[in-house]
Protein backbone atom coordinates (compact mmCIF):
# COMPACT_ATOMS: atom_id res chain seq x y z
CA UNK A 1 0.00 0.00 0.00
CA UNK A 2 1.14 3.52 -0.75
CA UNK A 3 0.79 6.67 1.23
CA UNK A 4 0.91 10.03 -0.45
CA UNK A 5 0.98 12.50 1.90
CA UNK A 6 0.38 16.25 1.31
CA UNK A 7 1.77 18.77 4.45
CA UNK A 8 0.33 22.02 4.40
CA UNK A 9 0.67 25.33 6.24
CA UNK A 10 -2.04 27.14 5.82
CA UNK A 11 -2.43 31.05 6.20
CA UNK A 12 -4.79 31.38 9.79
CA UNK A 13 -6.74 33.78 7.86
CA UNK A 14 -8.14 31.17 5.29
CA UNK A 15 -7.96 28.01 7.04
CA UNK A 16 -11.37 27.73 7.89
CA UNK A 17 -12.41 28.30 4.39
CA UNK A 18 -9.19 25.96 3.16
CA UNK A 19 -10.50 23.41 5.26
CA UNK A 20 -13.94 23.47 3.71
CA UNK A 21 -13.24 23.38 0.35
CA UNK A 22 -10.29 20.25 1.50
CA UNK A 23 -12.96 18.40 2.74
CA UNK A 24 -16.11 19.13 0.39
CA UNK A 25 -14.02 19.35 -2.83
CA UNK A 26 -10.78 18.97 -3.12
CA UNK A 27 -10.60 15.40 -1.22
CA UNK A 28 -13.67 13.89 -2.75
CA UNK A 29 -12.43 14.84 -6.34
CA UNK A 30 -8.98 13.02 -5.82
CA UNK A 31 -10.85 10.14 -4.39
CA UNK A 32 -12.93 10.20 -7.48
CA UNK A 33 -10.24 9.43 -10.23
CA UNK A 34 -10.62 5.79 -9.10
CA UNK A 35 -6.85 6.00 -7.78
CA UNK A 36 -7.10 5.75 -4.34
CA UNK A 37 -9.51 4.62 -1.83
CA UNK A 38 -9.21 5.86 1.22
CA UNK A 39 -8.24 9.14 2.19
CA UNK A 40 -7.61 11.48 5.56
CA UNK A 41 -6.98 15.01 6.76
CA UNK A 42 -5.13 15.62 9.74
CA UNK A 43 -4.09 18.98 11.70
CA UNK A 44 -0.28 18.88 13.12
CA UNK A 45 -0.66 18.87 16.87
CA UNK A 46 1.98 20.92 18.76
CA UNK A 47 3.30 23.44 15.88
CA UNK A 48 3.96 26.67 15.93
CA UNK A 49 0.90 28.13 14.55
CA UNK A 50 2.00 32.21 14.33
CA UNK A 51 2.67 31.99 10.90
CA UNK A 52 -0.27 29.68 9.87
CA UNK A 53 -1.55 25.80 10.70
CA UNK A 54 -0.25 22.52 9.17
CA UNK A 55 -2.30 20.25 8.31
CA UNK A 56 -1.34 16.44 6.67
CA UNK A 57 -3.66 14.90 3.68
CA UNK A 58 -3.02 11.44 3.18
CA UNK A 59 -4.49 9.47 0.03
CA UNK A 60 -3.78 5.87 -0.17
CA UNK A 61 -3.44 3.95 -3.27
CA UNK A 62 -2.54 -0.11 -3.94
CA UNK A 63 0.35 0.73 -5.87
CA UNK A 64 2.94 2.47 -7.28
CA UNK A 65 1.89 2.46 -11.00
CA UNK A 66 -1.83 4.18 -9.35
CA UNK A 67 0.35 7.17 -8.02
CA UNK A 68 2.29 7.19 -10.83
CA UNK A 69 -1.18 7.71 -13.29
CA UNK A 70 -2.59 10.07 -10.67
CA UNK A 71 0.72 12.29 -11.35
CA UNK A 72 0.39 12.09 -15.23
CA UNK A 73 -3.18 12.00 -15.69
CA UNK A 74 -4.96 14.57 -12.67
CA UNK A 75 -2.60 16.28 -10.32
CA UNK A 76 -1.66 19.43 -12.46
CA UNK A 77 -5.17 20.38 -12.94
CA UNK A 78 -6.01 19.29 -9.09
CA UNK A 79 -2.93 21.40 -7.68
CA UNK A 80 -3.50 24.07 -10.17
CA UNK A 81 -7.21 24.59 -9.05
CA UNK A 82 -5.75 24.88 -5.35
CA UNK A 83 -3.44 27.68 -6.53
CA UNK A 84 -5.93 29.56 -8.44
CA UNK A 85 -8.63 29.36 -5.47
CA UNK A 86 -6.26 30.43 -2.50
CA UNK A 87 -2.94 31.83 -4.42
CA UNK A 88 -0.33 31.89 -2.08
CA UNK A 89 -2.19 31.74 1.45
CA UNK A 90 -0.68 27.99 1.89
CA UNK A 91 2.46 25.96 1.27
CA UNK A 92 2.85 22.29 0.30
CA UNK A 93 5.01 19.39 0.58
CA UNK A 94 4.88 16.38 -0.67
CA UNK A 95 5.92 12.77 0.21
CA UNK A 96 5.67 9.19 -0.56
CA UNK A 97 5.20 6.28 1.75
CA UNK A 98 5.19 2.64 1.26
CA UNK A 99 3.44 0.92 4.29
CA UNK A 100 5.52 -2.23 5.31
CA UNK A 101 3.99 -4.73 6.86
Amino acid sequence: MIIYNVTLKVNSAIAEEWLRWMKEEHMPELLQTGLFFESRLCRLLEQDESDGITYSAQYLCDSMEDYQDYLRKYAPEMREKGIKKFGDQFIAFRSVMRVES
